[in-house]
């Protein structure tokens, strides 16, 4: 393991973990899905997108294959490396440092906060991905957020069987007190199986767009009929 877990986050499996209990090698195999083709309709051709929690470059090679320009930041150095190592590609930078205490100086055309970072289980901690999206998105830009969908944390067990040839199990979704749910994930690869178990924040519509109030942004349209991908601004 790269550093010691977080309360509540655990994961097992092959090669480094970080302390969300995510596993390095997972992440470096994992296929992308739709976010590229949602990203790229709602943001203008060729922005630079500071796309905070690239984990190991899943969305960032697509993202740079279609020509925007892309700092990436993770908490981790082990997911950095494998973004700095795209064959092909080229990050504009990589940074390796918290979400929350990210202060680059800079502002970006686009703020992209994906893999429902948004509902980290601790809500002083979600402020302040919030905050580092407005802090860094430039006048005129706009802040891409991924939510959970409605039912992520009621329709189990579910499992569905990916195009990269294996199965993504979401098993369980337990309470833990005070709003907060402790999930646990597992990935069944022919050679290969990682479990992870995080702790996550259910949010209705009502108590995401208070969260983006209160970090001074405000919803500019949901981009996906299921409402997980959301364009946001800033409220002033």
């Amino acid at each position: 393991m790269s550093t010691e877990m977080r309360t509540g986050h655990e994961g097992t499996g092959p090669g480094a973990i970080t302390p969300d209990g995510c596993a390095v090698d997972l992440y470096e195999r994992l296929t992308v899905g739709d976010e590229p083709d949602v990203i790229e309709a709602a943001v203008p051709a060729g922005a630079h997108i500071l796309e905070l929690g690239s984990g190991a470059g899943r969305v960032t090679r697509p993202l740079l294959e279609r020509g925007f320009r892309v700092t990436a930041v993770d908490e981790s150095a082990e997911m950095l490396e494998k973004v700095e190592a795209l064959d092909g590609v080229q990050v504009e930078r990589t940074v390796c440092s918290p979400i929350e205490s990210l202060d680059l100086g800079e502002t970006f055309d686009v703020v992209m906060l994906g893999s429902f970072l948004v509902h980290t289980a601790e809500v002083e901690v979600r402020r302040g991905l919030l905050d580092a999206c407005r802090r860094h998105v430039a006048d005129g830009g706009v802040v891409l957020i991924q939510r959970e969908g409605a039912d992520y944390h009621t329709n189990l067990p579910r499992e569905r069987v990916d195009r990269g040839g294996y199965t993504v199990r979401i098993v369980s979704a337990d309470p833990v007190g005070d709003g907060v749910n402790s999930v646990r994930a597992e990935y069944i690869f022919p050679d290969a199986v990682w479990t992870q178990t995080f702790l996550a924040r259910p949010l209705t519509k009502e108590q995401f767009e208070t969260a983006l109030a209160e970090s001074g942004l405000k919803v500019d349209t949901y981009l996906t009929e299921d409402g997980i991908w959301v364009r946001a601004v800033a409220a002033d």
